[in-house]
């Protein structure tokens, strides 16, 4: 079958960045430039030229950028992004006849050809053009057509070959001829590539979880929002940005759960939040023992002051005794004795938690519902939400959900708890999650490491899925932690708080470091906060508190510690020290870390830096400034020497500077 258009030859393939063929969206910052590749070729040996073309969704007009050609058929251009929402680009390329000819005009001028068809070849190129601005409107346009006509004439005069030197030095002609030309015989992409551009926290957050019932000063009572509210102050000077609040809902009271998942609560245990639902409402309620709707309003405009976003956590199942359940039996799902299906991972048994039914006949009316729980909280002042579990509800749910909201609120934030198989986790970061968990907890050594941050940034994995590494949560314990004690608390938390631009803890408990498992062998927590209330110690002896405030402002310091690009691994002569580094694209801003795995034995080795990525003088000096104790190191060469004891600080976080000498010879470190 003929093409389409059989006079267009330019062939656009080779689109990156792109997902899936253009399926799903990129995912981008408010800020960036998007910087876009793509492969334009066509047959013979005419010279192309290209656009980019780009806009917000919905808009009418697109922008345009020209491609610049770089080497073996492969063009580049980059356009930016300013406000959060859904964006789009595409690509149009053509034959530059003009070009062409200018190009060969160029060579038979440098050959001493005759050249007087040429110059009336070039005048009818002219004249196209000429004739195509005339049709457009605009006096902004004026000078350019009096200017082009002025050439046309030139070209055409019988004379004309008297001025060859003259039109081959001038630059002007073939300026206006890229600007003006008629694209003939265009080839325009057939995709249009979709991007995600988020809010500058989606990219970078520093996040703290916290239960409000463990809030409270006074050990004898359980805490309330308004206690939460007297906490921000403390949460805010370590520098975390988002407070991250497990369900906040009423608890259901039928098949309650007692300390440690027992299956009979007693008449004082609060059971889980993650129980939703009770005689006092539902996913838009609040638990009457943590305050009210005033107090929370009241927490989220105070968490404002401090720079800070209070996070809800989005759980979409329910108790036996959550409303839904009456009024909407349809969406459970009943077992043939007439009771309904709870949940269950075997040999765990979840009796206080009712899935919800996807399958159902009723599946619009609880679409409809569960997205109005997004949005009533959004209403209510939360633009960042953790969703639990969302690999266990349907793809096309999530899809149309975070359109919907996205649609209205491009603004708002979504963190995927999805401890799952890899390919459920990325399909969930295709659909629209900004961050998501990851496998960070489960990857201890060194070679785990290296091959699990270099997949998450340096493979396509990194055009839909940003990670957000947390070193435990309320249900994850590992055995690395509950072993290695104090030393592993402190080396986790710099990898996570440096490896990645987001990182989230699970507090008190990590900055108490917490490492009591429920028996040996388990992940879970020993009398887990999900099961009963806390009173913690801020002021506890070893709190690793300070440390956590020295992470936190280094990565705000330090912007290529707040992006995942430009992460690089070092080699160093012992597998229990890893070493990598974050550099910004200029190589302007080097961080380099090293941290000791061993949790028990001081290690040392020598580590091998790349001087010239690092835009180094191998023949001058550098310091190495660490950022956590304040030390200064003077190196020199590409190899070096790093020890680590684990019970002093398991870690460097170093900042590079270069040597500087001034007129007057004296040498500093920038």
């Amino acid at each position: 079958m003929p093409a389409e258009n059989g006079q267009s030859r330019v062939v656009i393939e080779g689109v990156r960045p792109q997902v899936d063929g253009g399926r799903f969206a990129v995912k981008q910052t408010v800020g960036d430039l998007v910087q876009v590749q793509v492969d334009m070729f066509a047959d013979g040996h005419d010279v192309l030229a290209g656009v980019l073309m780009y806009r917000k969704s919905g808009e009418s007009t697109w922008q345009e950028t020209p491609l610049i050609p770089d080497v073996n058929d492969l063009w580049e251009a980059s356009f930016p992004v300013d406000t959060p929402g859904n964006w789009e680009f595409t690509f149009t390329g053509w034959i530059d006849r003009f070009a062409s000819w200018h190009r060969d005009f160029l060579k038979r001028v440098a050959a001493e050809q005759d050249v007087r068809v040429d110059l009336l070849t070039g005048a009818e190129l002219v004249s196209e053009t000429v004739e195509h601005l005339r049709e457009q409107a605009g006096s902004s346009l004026e000078q350019d057509l009096e200017r082009l006509a002025d050439w046309q004439r030139r070209l055409s005069d019988s004379n004309a070959t008297s001025h060859v030197t003259r039109i081959c030095a001038d630059t002007g002609l073939p300026r206006l001829m890229a600007r003006h030309c008629p694209r003939e015989f265009a080839t325009r992409c057939e995709t249009i590539y979709p991007v995600q551009v988020d809010r500058e926290r989606g990219r970078f957050s520093a996040w703290y979880e916290m239960f409000p019932r463990s809030a409270s000063p006074d050990p004898s009572r359980p805490g309330t929002l308004r206690d939460v509210q007297a906490r921000l102050p403390y949460v805010a000077s370590m520098g975390f940005d988002v407070l991250y609040l497990p369900p906040i809902h009423p608890i259901g009271r039928q098949f309650r759960k007692g300390p440690n998942n027992a299956e009979k609560a007693g008449p004082g245990d609060p059971g889980s939040p993650w129980a939703i639902g009770a005689a006092e409402g539902g996913h838009t309620a609040i638990a009457p023992e943590l305050g009210t709707l005033a107090d929370f309003r009241q927490l989220v405009q105070a968490a404002r002051g401090y720079d800070m976003e209070i996070a809800l956590d989005i759980a979409f199942q329910c108790a036996p005794d959550h409303p839904w359940v009456r009024q909407h039996p349809q969406w459970f799902r009943a077992r043939p004795d007439g009771t309904i299906q709870y949940a269950e991972n075997p040999p765990k048994k979840y009796q206080d938690i009712y899935p919800l039914n996807f399958e159902t006949d009723d599946w619009q009316a609880l679409w409809n519902a569960l997205r109005d729980v997004f949005l009533y909280w959004i209403r209510e002042g939360v633009k960042v939400f953790r969703v639990d579990n969302p690999h266990t509800k349907p793809f096309p749910f999530w899809e149309w959900c975070l359109a919907e909201i996205r649609r209205e609120h491009p603004d708002v934030l979504f963190l995927a708890e999805a401890f799952t198989r890899p390919k459920i986790m990325h399909r969930l970061g295709k659909l629209g999650y900004s961050q998501s968990y990851t496998y960070f907890t489960w990857r201890n050594t060194k070679e785990e490491l290296t091959e699990y941050l270099e997949e998450l940034t340096q493979t396509d994995v990194a055009n839909f899925y940003r990670p957000n590494f947390w070193p435990s949560t309320p249900d994850i314990l590992h055995a690395e932690l509950q072993l290695g004690g104090r030393p592993t608390f402190m080396a986790r938390l710099v990898l996570a708080a440096t490896m990645t631009a987001s990182y989230g803890i699970y507090g008190p408990p990590y900055e108490l470091c917490w490492n009591t498992p429920v028996k040996e062998g388990s992940e879970e927590f020993l009398n887990s906060e999900k099961y009963q209330v806390h009173h913690h110690d801020l002021d506890q002896p070893g709190s690793l508190r300070s440390l956590m405030t020295q992470l936190n402002t280094i990565r705000k310091e330090h912007q290529c510690l707040q992006r995942n690009e430009f992460v690089q691994f070092h080699p160093i002569d012992n597998d229990q020290l890893i070493c990598y580094s974050k550099r910004s694209a200029d190589a302007a801003e080097i961080i380099f870390v090293a941290v000791n795995l061993d949790p028990v034995h001081t290690q040392s080795g020598f580590v091998e830096l790349p001087l010239e990525d690092f835009d180094l003088d191998p023949q001058q000096s550098y310091q190495m400034h660490d950022l956590l104790s304040g030390a200064r190191y003077v190196w020199n060469g590409p190899r070096n020497y790093i020890e680590l004891s684990p019970e002093v600080l398991p870690a460097h976080v170093f900042r590079i500077r270069r040597q500087v000498r001034t007129e007057r010879d004296f040498e500093y470190y920038e």
